[in-house]
């Protein structure tokens, strides 16, 4: 079995179709996927689908790519993760790609977020694009290797990936993974160690080879651990189990 770490399925083209989804998932023997958190108004349909299906988690928190975006303060994230269907703290870090100038409040909701998640001990869900030397410096800064948690779509160097190892973060790879061009994030998955490594989707985006350029869900996860698999010379199962093990490992909340 196969689980999708990290998809947005209540995002309004993949919730239009989500018995669709759900089917497709059972299909290609996923069994499990996390709803990620990105906004204080979203925030109700994430955990609506997981409170709604057994197999699906949430998590709770703000993307940092909104400069706009309604804060939760690390009160409220705390209280909001008492949930029992909510697993962990998320999705947060750090964008410089879409967002440029004073980024201090960036800075502030991200150490918001990693207070919160060593509060109530829940890993964290952390998105980092063109920063990773201010991620890497705030979750040390924040001890973030007390919560632990994963960085979510990796597509940074090695050096990047052996710090947040080195916090105990866990390393995920989307269908980035699967395109030809991806010569840096192919390395880092043949390097990682397999019980420190995730799989997922971030659908609707990034859909993997050989649906590059159409909507992604997390039934093509499946695509993603066979890329795993053949980069590192290994079968499919073995990824699929050791990628499954690792999601209930660090998302402790979650029951297998």
């Amino acid at each position: 079995m196969l689980i999708d770490s990290h998809c947005h399925i209540n995002f309004p083209d993949l919730a239009a179709r989500l018995p669709e989804v759900l089917d497709n998932m059972r299909e290609s023997r996923v069994s499990h996927a996390l709803v990620i958190g990105v906004s204080r108004p979203k925030y109700p349909q994430v955990l609506g689908l997981a409170e709604a299906h057994p197999n699906l988690y949430a998590t709770v928190g703000v993307h940092p790519d909104d400069p706009e975006a309604e804060e939760y303060s690390e009160d409220e994230l705390v209280e909001l993760a008492g949930h029992p269907r909510v697993v962990g703290i998320g999705e947060t870090g750090l964008d410089y790609h879409w967002c440029k100038g004073d980024l201090e409040w960036q800075h502030q909701r991200f150490r918001t977020h990693i207070r919160a998640a060593r509060r109530v001990s829940l890993p964290l869900v952390i998105h980092t694009r063109e920063s990773a030397e201010d991620t890497i410096r705030i979750m040390r800064e924040e001890h973030a290797d007390e919560c632990r948690g994963v960085m979510h779509c990796f597509t940074e160097t090695w050096e990047v990936a052996e710090a947040a190892l080195a916090l105990g973060f866990y390393i995920s790879f989307s269908g980035v993974v699967t395109f030809k061009n991806a010569k840096q994030v192919q390395e880092v998955a043949q390097k990682v160690p397999l019980e420190r490594m995730l799989i997922e989707t971030d659908s609707p985006y990034l859909a993997p080879v050989p649906h590059r350029g159409k909507q992604n869900e997390p039934a093509y996860v499946r695509h993603v651990a066979e890329c795993v698999a053949r980069l590192r010379g290994i079968s499919v199962e073995e990824v699929a189990a050791a990628t499954t093990e690792n999601f209930f490992r660090l998302f402790a909340k979650a029951a297998r």
